[in-house]
Formats: C-alpha cells, structure tokens, sequence
C-alpha cells in the first residue's frame, strides 16, 4: 500500500509505502477504538439515565419507611397512652379508697376514744430499717408483676374498708346501747339521800318498801336524763308531784319525780344529760330531791347498779 503526500505550494512529492500486515494492524486498531468509543457511550448514557431516574425512586422508598416508622410510633404512643390512662384510672380508685379509709379510721379513732398521737390517720405512717448489702443493686420493675401488686393492693384496700365498716357498724351499735342504758346519777350536783329498799316511811314511820333511790339537793338544779329516749309522761302523778317518765327501748325506762318545773313533754326525743326539769318537792316529799327509778320491763329494780355504771 503506497500514500503519496503532496505539497499545496508544489515541490516535490513524499511517497511512503506500508505493507500489508501494517494495514490490517492498523485497522484493527482503528476497530477497537471506535468500539470502545461506542460502548463509553452507551453506559454513559445508561449512567446519566440512571442517575436521571435514581433520586426519584429512592425518595419514594425513603418517604415510604419514614410513613411506616410514623405509624409505628403513633401506635407505641397510643398504647402507651392507653396504658397510662389505664394506669391513672386504677391510681384514683386506689386513692379514693385511701381516703375512705382514712375517713373511716379517723372516726373510729374519736368513737373508740383512741390516742390520736397513736392513731394517726393524716401522717405517714413510721417505717425504717436496715439498708440491704446489695443496695446499689437495682431491680427493674416487671409490667405484670407490677400489675398484679396493683390488683392485690385493691383487693386489700376493698377487704380492709369492709372490715372497718363492720368495726363501725359494731362501735356504733355499742355506742347507742351506752346511749340508751341507764347509767350514772340523775343530778350533776347533791347528793344521795335515801336508798331502793325496805325503809322507815318518812310520813308513818311504819316499814315501806322504797321502790327508788333518793337524791337531795337545792331548788332548782338540774335534773337530768340517764339515757336517751323519749318522753312518756311529763306531769303530775299521784305521790310522786311532778313526774317525767323516760322509754329507752329494750325494756328500760326511768323516772324523775317531786320536780319543782318540768322542761319537756310527751313525745319528746331526749339525749343522754338533758336537763329534763328542775329539781323541787312537789308531791309526797320532805323536802327538794329527786325520787329516781329505774324499770326494767315494767318492773322498779335497784338504780345503784345502773348508777355505779356510769359512762357519762
């Protein structure tokens, strides 16, 4: 293969001679380079295309796991709210039985005449002891095992406040049995002047039986009521002037005669130390006192027993 280079201006003429191995050579070479020239163009332009299209499917994927994330979290927080008012609810029903009970001991405290020093309901109550070796170990609490000590705290608190209205229910019933005993003297002032029993008549000086006890004092004091209940007769009665019968249920009643004024009627609801009337002589009497007596289903009985049981 002969080129022949010829100059623009003339002159002589180059003439350069190749063989036929150099051709091929050179055409092969020539190949290759515009084969790879090709193939740098086309993953090139795979890459731009790629790259054109890349951002767009990622975003999308990343949008995607941020949304699921989101859900996940929104469900964590509604559970965990959920739980929390779950939690909250059980906390105020447990308080509000704290302070029933606390209500409750109290009034057992002043009914049972307990030492308030003792008996303290609005303190916390006194606890101490030694710290453990292993203090600086900590324990996590379990959910289940710390809601099954909420469940046995309730049912602690419920059995404890039945049990304290029980004690109450007792206390009271006990406290309206005091209420309604005769107990102590029909006077707050004198003192005691003739007895229940065989005596010399102070009118015939003859043996009668003395179905009372007799308390002397000045006119004009106080007399009062043993027990509450309520007013059966408030007058004059043969022998005893002027008369005021008590009914204090279960078969008692009393009786507080020769009283100078009476200050209640028929009918009335009388508590235990109410001035009743005034001590006077009216009736079968030597002088101001207050003839006592005590029934027990309608029959007199010595008043000495009921008065030496005095609660007031």
């Amino acid at each position: 293969m002969n080129i022949i280079f010829i100059p623009n201006k003339g002159g002589r003429y180059n003439t350069y001679r190749f063989g036929s191995s150099f051709v091929i050579l050179t055409a092969f070479i020539g190949i290759i380079i515009t084969a790879g020239v090709l193939s740098a163009g086309y993953y090139y332009g795979r890459f731009q295309a790629g790259m054109e299209a890349g951002p767009p499917v990622i975003i999308s994927a990343l949008k995607q796991e941020l949304l699921e994330q989101r859900q996940s979290i929104d469900e964590a927080r509604r559970a965990t709210s959920e739980n929390i008012d779950a939690l909250a609810m059980r906390l105020g029903r447990l308080q509000s039985h704290v302070i029933r009970l606390d209500a409750l001991g109290d009034r057992l405290t002043k009914m049972a005449d307990l030492d308030k020093g003792e008996f303290d309901f609005t303190s916390q109550p006194a606890q101490g002891g030694p710290e453990n070796e292993s203090h600086g170990e900590s324990q996590s609490v379990d959910p289940v095992s710390f809601t099954a000590s909420l469940d046995l705290l309730t049912e602690q608190l419920e059995n404890r406040a039945q049990q304290l209205a029980l004690l109450e229910t007792m206390l009271m019933n006990r406290g309206l049995q005091d209420e309604v005993l005769p107990a102590g003297r029909p006077i707050n002032s004198g003192w005691l002047s003739s007895y229940f029993g065989i005596r010399a008549d102070p009118f015939t000086g003859k043996n009668e039986m003395h179905k009372g006890v007799d308390f002397a004092g000045k006119l004009g004091s106080d007399v009062v009521a043993v027990a509450s209940g309520v007013v059966t007769w408030a007058g004059r009665r043969y022998g005893y002037g002027n008369l005021v019968e008590i009914n204090h249920g279960n078969g008692y009643s009393t009786r507080y005669g020769h009283n100078e004024k009476i200050t209640v009627k028929v009918g009335d609801a009388i508590k235990k130390g109410q001035i009743v009337a005034k001590m006077g002589s009216t009736g079968r009497s030597t002088g101001p006192h207050v003839h006592f007596e005590v029934l027990h289903n309608g029959k007199q009985v010595d008043p000495m027993s009921y008065i030496r049981t005095s609660r007031r």
